[in-house]
């Protein structure tokens, strides 16, 4: 399988200014391809900078992706998983929400002792200018 192409710092952050305003809870939820483009982009993100493929983190509908160095899994369900909602993977990859908080209220679920990735959040800060 052919490497990915690196993901641009810039192009990732452009992405999910776009969608700030719902972040924010000021606007509606962003078209459809927007909101593809933020979770995609810092998904791929966590993906270079935690590489490896023993944690898959899923962002449904829109991507998951491998990340974390340790026991590689090939086959059927992966024993460390992360799977959470289009926004709180926005929030938590922002900053604007803390991995132990969106665990506590049932946002996030993370299974296996690989899955816990809040040392590789925020991956990216909009509040700063």
């Amino acid at each position: 399988m052919p490497s990915r192409r690196a993901v641009d710092p810039g192009e990732m952050r452009d992405a999910v200014l776009a969608v700030r305003s719902w972040l924010d809870g000021v606007a509606a939820q962003p078209a459809r391809a927007e909101l593809a483009a933020a979770v995609r982009l810092s998904l791929r993100t966590l993906e270079q900078v935690a590489p490896g493929n023993s944690v898959e983190v899923r962002v449904p509908p829109f991507a998951a992706v491998q990340c974390v160095t340790g026991p590689r899994h090939t086959r059927g369900t992966p024993p460390n998983v992360v799977e959470t909602d289009p926004r709180t993977w926005l929030l938590l990859a922002t900053g604007r929400l803390d991995w132990a908080a969106a665990l506590e209220r049932g946002a996030l679920t993370a299974s296996g002792s690989r899955s816990d990735v809040s040392q590789w959040l925020p991956l990216v800060r909009i509040d700063e200018p």
